[in-house]
């Protein structure tokens, strides 16, 4: 039986290079943004207009990915909004919608995720990181805030769920990824997205045995 997958926070690079990857090994796909005109290449995937921060929306991605295709068998939150400045000149209304967005709809996608799976029991739950889940960099306190809450939450749930059959995992995508307009300093100093997805797939592919909560991922040039 064909697999199924849920992208949440869905746009034109890592998410859509795992897209592609998983529709070559016969996933069916869904794709949540909010906007899905961007998604538009891909015909065989499902896209659903979802706002990841707001409850009802979460839910009804959800629900119509069910319908169509049944409980995913993963689910990965890849959505991501930034503030930065001095601590001093941050707008806290800004703040506020980093922290939405990098942690806050993390859980209401994994709570809708976890709910299923376990009714079901099985499933993975994955969630994108960044070098500021495990680093707060100077004037980057909001994302840094909202990425160290992702990795708690991946980290709890990965202790809850685990032992009832539900891989929870953390990706620390420590470095900037390669996409149109982005210079890098040298040859491979940007991360490759289509090698990003591959290791989410490896990880999908665990045996429960040796599951990994985490993975962290880096260009050889970036420093620890």
């Amino acid at each position: 039986m064909a697999e199924t997958a849920l992208i949440v926070g869905a746009g034109s690079g890592l998410s859509a290079s795992l897209a592609r990857l998983l529709q070559k090994e016969d996933f069916r796909v869904a794709l949540a943004a909010r906007n899905v005109e961007k998604l538009s290449s891909f015909k065989d995937a499902l896209l659903l207009k979802c706002d990841a921060v707001d409850a009802a929306q979460v839910e009804q991605a959800f629900e119509k990915t069910e319908s169509k295709w049944g409980v995913p068998d993963l689910v990965v939150y890849n959505a991501g909004y930034r503030t930065r400045g001095p601590v001093a000149q941050l707008d806290p209304a800004e703040v506020k919608k980093t922290l939405e967005v990098s942690a806050f709809g993390g859980f209401l996608v994994a709570q809708a995720a976890a709910k299923r799976m376990l009714a079901r029991g099985s499933g993975a739950i994955f969630l994108t990181g960044a070098s500021a889940s495990v680093k707060g960099y100077a004037e980057s306190a909001p994302f840094a805030m909202g990425k160290f809450a992702l990795r708690g939450l991946a980290q709890s749930l990965a202790r809850e769920l685990s032992p009832k059959n539900i891989h929870v995992a953390h990706f620390v995508i420590d470095g900037g990824i390669q996409q149109a307009g982005r210079t890098a300093s040298g040859p491979d100093a940007l991360l490759s997205p289509d090698e990003i997805a591959k290791s989410y797939l490896a990880l999908y592919r665990q045996q429960r045995s040796a599951w990994s909560w985490e993975l962290e991922l880096r260009p050889w040039v970036e420093r620890f």
